[in-house]
C-alpha cells in the first residue's frame, strides 16, 4: 500500500463517522438522544454514506483510467457518452411513469449505458483508433444529452418534467440498501476490470505503436476500458443520477504524489474520489438552504473553477 493511499483510507475512516452523526438532526451520543435514532443511522445515513463511497470510488478509478487511456488529462468519465446514455435511460422510465415501480428506474439506467457501449463499438468498428473512438463518444454524448432534451420539453405533464429535472440534478436523498446492492457489485466489478487494465495503461504512455511492440491488444484494451467505465458509471447514474467532475478533479489532485503511471493513480483515484463524495454530501446536508442543495450541483460547483484552472495552467504551459 503507497503513503498516499493509507492517508486517503485514514481520512475515509475519520469522514465516515461524521457522515453517520451530520444533518439537519446531529446525532451526537453524549447530548440528549434523539427519537429514533438507531433507525436514523442503520436506515438513512449508514446506506447513503455506503453508497457515497461506492458511487466516488468508481467515478474516481473511472476517471483516472480514462485519462491515462486517453493520454488526455481533460479527459472525463462522461465523455465516452456513457454517462448522458445512462441518464436518457433513467429519464425514459421517468418519462414513462415507471420510475415508481421497484427497480426500474436503475434497470433502465443501465439498459441506457449498455445501449451507448454498444453504438460505441458500432461506431468505432474493430479497427478503430483511440481518436475515432474518442469522436464517437463525444458524439453518442450529444445524441444522448439531445434525446434526454427531448424527452424533458415532451413531459407529460408538469410533475413528471419537474422529476426528471429533479434527478438529473444528482442526488443521494432517500437512497436506501436497495440500491447500495445495485451499486456495489457493478462498481467492484467495473473496477476489477480497469484495475487489471493498469500495466497495459502503462504500456499506452508510450504511444499506441509502442504499447502493440510490448504485446498489449489494442482492441482488447478498448473493450476492457469500455466494460469498466461503463459498469462503474452506469451504476453510478443508476442510482444517484448525474454526479459530475469527481473523475476530472480527484486524478490530477493525486497524480503529483504517485509516479505518474496510470496503473499506481487507479487505486488512489478511486480512495479520493469515494472521498470527495462522501465530504461533498455532508456538506449538502449541513449547508443553509431550505430544501438540501443537489449532491450533483455541489460537485458541479467545486469542478467548474477546477475545470478552468486546469485549462488555464494548461495554457500557459503551451504558450
Amino acid at each position: 500500500m503507497t503513503r498516499l493511499s493509507a492517508i486517503l483510507i485514514a481520512a475515509l475512516a475519520l469522514a465516515l463517522p461524521l457522515s453517520l452523526l451530520a444533518g439537519r438532526i446531529w446525532i451526537v451520543p453524549w447530548s440528549e438522544p434523539v427519537p429514533n435514532a438507531s433507525v436514523i443511522l442503520a436506515e438513512l445515513r449508514l446506506p447513503r454514506s455506503v453508497l457515497a463511497l461506492i458511487i466516488g470510488a468508481g467515478l474516481g478509478g473511472a476517471g483516472a483510467a480514462m485519462q491515462g487511456y486517453l493520454r488526455n488529462p481533460l479527459a472525463d468519465p462522461g465523455l465516452f457518452g456513457i454517462a448522458p446514455g445512462a441518464a436518457f435511460g433513467a429519464v425514459m422510465a421517468l418519462f414513462l411513469g415507471l420510475a415508481a415501480i421497484p427497480f426500474m428506474l436503475p434497470a433502465f439506467a443501465l439498459l441506457g449505458a449498455g445501449g451507448a457501449m454498444a453504438l460505441l463499438a458500432l461506431i468505432a468498428g474493430r479497427t478503430g483508433g483511440i481518436a475515432l473512438f474518442t469522436l464517437a463518444g463525444l458524439m453518442i454524448a450529444s445524441l444522448a444529452g439531445t434525446l434526454t432534451s427531448l424527452a424533458i420539453s415532451l413531459s407529460p405533464n408538469p410533475f413528471a418534467m419537474s422529476e426528471i429535472v429533479t434527478w438529473l440534478m444528482g442526488a443521494l436523498i432517500d437512497r436506501s440498501w436497495s440500491d447500495v446492492w445495485i451499486a456495489a457489485p457493478l462498481t467492484l466489478a467495473g473496477l476489477i476490470v480497469l484495475w487489471a487494465c493498469g500495466p497495459s495503461l502503462d504500456a499506452m504512455m508510450l504511444g499506441e505503436e509502442a504499447a502493440l511492440s510490448l504485446g498489449v491488444e489494442a482492441r482488447r484494451l478498448q473493450w476492457a476500458i469500455v466494460i469498466g467505465i461503463g459498469l462503474t458509471i452506469g451504476a453510478g447514474v443508476a442510482v444517484a443520477g448525474i454526479v459530475g467532475f469527481v473523475g476530472l478533479m480527484v486524478p490530477h489532485l493525486g497524480r503529483p504524489f504517485t509516479d505518474r503511471r496510470p496503473s499506481s493513480l487507479l487505486v488512489p483515484s478511486a480512495l479520493a474520489g469515494a472521498l470527495l463524495v462522501l465530504v461533498a454530501d455532508i456538506f449538502c446536508r449541513l449547508a443553509p438552504v431550505a430544501g438540501e442543495l443537489r449532491l450533483g450541483i455541489a460537485l458541479s460547483l467545486l469542478g467548474a473553477p477546477f475545470f478552468l484552472a486546469l485549462l488555464l495552467r494548461l495554457r500557459r504551459q503551451l504558450a
